[in-house]
Order: structure tokens, then sequence, then C-alpha cells
């Protein structure tokens, strides 16, 4: 993989393809893996970059006490080190939320939005004694080993017809986890509230669903869609919330038909 000096960190990415460019933003626990289907499938289409976001699999660890602001201006700085303007930009869970952040705090970057099983950040989105849970179960389990606790998620994740395969594939990704880059990045999600963004969005803006999402259910899917003026929402039948590798033709599809008239 290629890398990247961004002030003082190291970042690794992945790329494929030519084309307009399309930033692909994992979620967390996870690493650039999360995309390798769209890597191969958007290929056709787009120049595809996707990122190991600081404090996942290749990149170096950030700082504790960042939160997703720093997060937001280091994607920026990377954006600028590599020569990418304007790109498209789809994020997937905690990614969705780095996404808007960035809108937040660079809203010319962005061409377009595509927020995958998305959140306002925990806190604009999930009850408070839900954020508790979660931060609590991912602080209590990042510092033992993977084959304790990676399996946990997986129901989270996809969906109960799965393949043994994708499971144990996205359980391999979760351990390789940084743990100081996870113990920072939860505390960045559960204290993230981009609620008030979420009406000033002015570029193209998809909403894209798993129909049957357990962490990102379609409730936060409509309040979602409702904030963001002209937003398009779309839902994946029978996906859970990583409905990218769950669904890729259908996902690489929705991605590609609201892309193209861009």
């Amino acid at each position: 993989m290629p890398e990247v000096d961004v002030g003082d960190l190291r970042i690794a990415y992945a790329a494929a393809g030519e084309g307009r460019p399309l930033v692909l933003l994992h979620g967390a626990p996870g690493n650039s893996g999360l995309w390798h289907r769209q890597l191969d499938g958007l290929a056709a289409d787009f120049a595809v970059l996707a990122w190991d976001a600081p404090g996942c699999g290749g990149s170096a660890d950030p700082p504790e006490g960042w939160r997703m602001p720093d997060f937001a201006d280091c994607l920026a700085a990377w954006l600028d080190a590599i020569g990418v303007e304007r790109p498209h930009v789809l994020g997937l869970s905690w990614g969705s939320t780095l996404a808007l952040e960035l809108y937040r705090r660079h809203s010319h970057l962005p061409a377009s939005l595509v927020l995958v099983g998305a959140y306002a950040g925990w806190a604009g989105s999930l009850a408070d004694d839900v954020v508790a849970e979660r931060l609590e179960k991912i602080l209590s389990e990042v510092d033992r080993p993977p084959e304790e606790w990676a399996a946990s998620y997986i129901p989270g994740f996809v969906t109960d017809a799965a393949p043994p395969a994708l499971a144990a594939e996205l359980v391999a990704m979760v351990g390789e986890h940084h743990p100081a880059g996870t113990r920072t990045m939860a505390r960045a999600m559960a204290e993230a509230d981009l609620r008030d963004v979420l009406p000033r969005i002015d570029v193209p803006t998809l909403l894209l669903y798993g129909e049957l999402d357990r962490r990102s259910p379609l409730s936060v899917a409509e309040e979602l869609h409702a904030a963001i003026p002209g937003s398009e929402l779309v839902v994946l039948p029978a996906s859970g919330h990583v409905c990218n590798v769950e669904k890729p033709a259908e996902f690489d599809a929705a991605v590609r038909d609201f892309l193209r008239p861009l």
C-alpha cells in the first residue's frame, strides 16, 4: 500500500482505477481492507481511494485526545497531500460520521456524500444509555486478545444468513485493530453529535442502509433523510450494517447509479 506523511502521522491507503475520485472511509474497528470488493467493483468508473484512518491498518496511531474534528482535519490534509480535489466521499458507520465532520469543517471538499449505515455521531443518533453501553463494551475489550471478543461484533455487522467465510473475514479484520487507535476512535464517535450540520448540507447526498441493520437501524436512516435537504435514501434488502460486504453487487450498483449523473 502507498503511504504519505500527514503532519506527524504516516497514512497508508489503497488505490485503484481512474476517473473522478471516490474516497472510501471505513468503520471502527476496521481498515481499508473492508473495501477490497469496491476497489475492484468501482474501479472501472472512479479513481477509488480507501485510507487506513489514523489508528488503523498501516497508518500510525493518533494522539489519545483526538476527536472527530482532528480526524476530519487529517483527512483533508491527506487529500491535499495526495493531490485529490472535490472527491465524492463515501463513509460507512464511523466513516459516515467522519464524512459529516469533514463537511462541517471543509465544506468545499466533498462533491457529494454517500453515507452508509450512517449516524450523526453516536451522541447525535442514539440514546445516551446505548452510547454508554457501546463505549464501555469496546473499551473493556480492546486490550484483550481479539479471539476472545471479535466474533461478538459479527451479528451487528451482517445478517444471520451471511456465509461463515464472510463472517470469518470480518473477524480477522477486527482482530487487526490497534488498541490505542480503537480507543480514541470509539471515544470520538461516542462524543460526536453532527445533527446541526445536517440541514446545511448542500451537495448531493445518498443514504444507503441495509434493511436488517442492527447497529444503525432504519429509524436512524429516516431521521437523517428528513434532516438532509434533497437527500436520497436507498435500502438494500436482506443485508446488515456492513452491506458493502454482504451485498457487494447491489451496493456498487446503488453507488454507481447515484454518482454517475453527477
